[in-house]
């Protein structure tokens, strides 16, 4: 990959409702050469924070579903390299200098995974499956797309190799739990839709059986127990979203539970 010249960096971000965070992660991302966010007409005051920011490009688009408005992101950007960004996470100073220095480093790679620090409220989960969270953030657009049969948890396609930055982000996705419940209901929904475009068939087995097995994974395999209340109360909401996700599937395709 060739970059002997300066390398430009857009921070890619889409948002509903996030005046939560979007304040802060505007300045966190004020070190990038273009900052475009792909808002899906907010009803609370983030346009008019995103507005406040005058180095800041705001789109306006309907939300389908994830994959579609990230490629869309993607499709305005005028740098090659990319760093997409969730409103609710964070950049430690020391990841910025990381990833300033990687896309100008000589042998740079088409795109790189992130590990991420996942915040309960204010304290750090340290397991229930999080432990090895990693997700592509920053990557160059000439070599990735995000595959179309996704329409939640989207998945990065690379077109050549891929690395892993030594920092981490911070994720601060859970806040409440009528919050997260919510998130977890949304991202249910999407999966369900997302198996009937594949032409897949329900089982109604899955509806019991499936969440199960993701609760006590996540609870004693992947150590839930540990982080205590927070183990259990992460670990059900996450196999709460896979119940809804065969619910949903079932009720789509005329079944009765």
């Amino acid at each position: 990959m060739n970059t002997t010249e300066k390398q430009k960096l857009s921070v890619l971000i889409i948002t509903f409702n996030e005046e939560r965070y979007i304040k802060s992660l505007l300045e966190d991302v004020d070190f990038a050469d273009e900052i475009i966010v792909v808002d899906s007409y907010s009803t609370d005051s983030t346009i008019k924070i995103i507005q406040s920011f005058p180095n800041v490009t705001l789109i306006e688009k309907k939300f389908v579903d994830y994959t579609s408005q990230r490629n869309f992101a993607i499709d305005q950007a005028k740098n090659d390299w990319i760093l997409f960004i969730d409103a609710d996470e964070r950049l430690t100073p020391e990841l910025k200098t990381e990833i300033i220095s990687t896309i100008h480093n000589k042998d740079a790679v088409s795109a790189y995974l992130v590990y991420r620090i996942f915040m309960f409220k204010n304290s750090k989960l340290r397991f229930s499956g999080w432990q090895t969270d990693k997700i592509f953030r920053l990557f160059n657009k000439t070599y990735c797309r995000y595959t179309e049969d996704r329409m939640v948890h989207e998945k990065l396609i690379v077109n050549g190799k891929i690395g892993i930055l030594k920092n981490k982000i911070i994720h601060f996705s859970y806040t409440s739990y009528q919050e997260y419940k919510l998130k977890m209901y949304k991202y249910g929904i999407l999966k369900a839709n997302e198996k009937i475009k594949k032409g897949q068939k329900p089982v109604r087995i899955l509806l019991i059986f499936h969440p199960l097995y993701t609760f006590l994974y996540q609870y004693l395999i992947r150590l839930g127990f540990l982080d205590g209340i927070n183990g259990i109360i992460i670990c059900y909401l996450n196999a709460y979203s896979i119940y809804i996700r065969y619910k949903e599937f079932f009720r789509l395709t005329s079944s009765k539970i």
